[in-house]
């Protein structure tokens, strides 16, 4: 298995007249441009996911998400560009839409799974490749120790040193490798993390649980707009002009809410003038697929 292509994005500036106000800089690291499919967050992830399966002589990558899911388009890419099996436990009865089309034709079964059955995930894989020795098991968003190594390493591609970082957070694998990260080069940069789903408190712990306790982050559990993959007008409107404005397109199931969650901070003071803040871009632009006609 190689790996040919570099795992790198650009930082950008973006100047909102809030934060020229304000006496702030915003900066956005373009994660949605590493790759088409597998952008953002999700390569990093699976990067030493890929190479432990590799290690483990397995070939046949197992996995889990919604209909909607980016970790299953990411994962059904990964596998064929790199000459592997995929197999796709969906949760939910069974639907057809662009993103699971997307998965089909890069060659992922996909597994329709009631939501029940679909809560225990290990049970699953036992069940159905527990005999199959090429099978290995990768959970839902690429949530493991592997996932936030790969993470960590956007770290080392930062061209200065920020004030705070946002990410948004559906595991908290992306935002505790992120804080790895900081402790692995002494950096004091504040990590923000932005649940995208209602009652997201948990994800503190889960962040902690990656990174061994690590504490130097701020949890902004209050942006969910309802629970995961809701909106509601105000953050739709709020995707719209953004992505207007800058010419970055974003969607409102992730790198919208916790854009809006900074915005809504400088709004109130909360950074003090000449602070830096980088947003992390995490991809999933093909969350829009979904959404077409709240767009309308």
């Amino acid at each position: 298995m190689q790996f040919d292509f570099p795992i790198f994005s650009p930082v950008e500036q973006i100047n909102p007249e809030l934060f020229e106000q304000k006496g702030l800089k915003l900066f956005i690291k373009r994660d949605d441009l590493i790759h088409p499919l597998i952008s953002g967050n999700k390569w990093r992830k699976l990067k030493y996911t890929l190479l432990k399966a590799q290690s483990l002589g397995k070939n046949h990558l197992v996995t889990f998400g919604g209909a909607y899911s980016n970790h299953l388009l990411a994962t059904a890419a990964a596998a064929s560009k790199f000459g592997l099996k995929a197999i796709g436990f969906v949760r939910g009865e069974a639907v057809d839409n662009d993103t699971l089309f997307l998965c089909r034709l890069h060659g992922m079964r996909l597994i329709f799974t009631d939501r029940e059955q679909y809560r225990h995930k290990e049970l699953l894989f036992e069940q159905h490749f527990g005999n199959d020795n090429d099978a290995f098991f990768v959970n839902e968003g690429g949530a493991s120790i592997e996932g936030a190594q790969g993470c960590a390493e956007l770290v080392q591609e930062l061209p200065m040193v920020y004030d705070h970082l946002f990410c948004a957070c559906g595991t908290g694998t992306t935002a505790a490798g992120i804080l790895n990260g900081l402790s692995q080069h002494h950096l004091s940069t504040r990590l923000h993390a932005v649940p995208v789903l209602k009652n997201g408190e948990f994800i503190g712990e889960e962040i902690q649980k990656f990174s061994n306790g690590n504490q130097n982050f701020n949890l902004h559990a209050d942006y969910h707009f309802g629970g995961y993959a809701k909106t509601t007008p105000e953050l739709i409107s709020f995707v719209k002009e953004f992505t207007t404005a800058t010419g970055i397109l974003i969607e409102p199931v992730y790198t919208g809410k916790m854009l809006y969650a900074i915005f809504d901070l400088a709004s109130q003071d909360y950074f003090a003038a000449g602070t830096n803040i980088l947003a992390i871009h995490t991809g999933g632009i093909f969350g829009l697929l979904g959404m077409k006609e709240k767009f309308r």
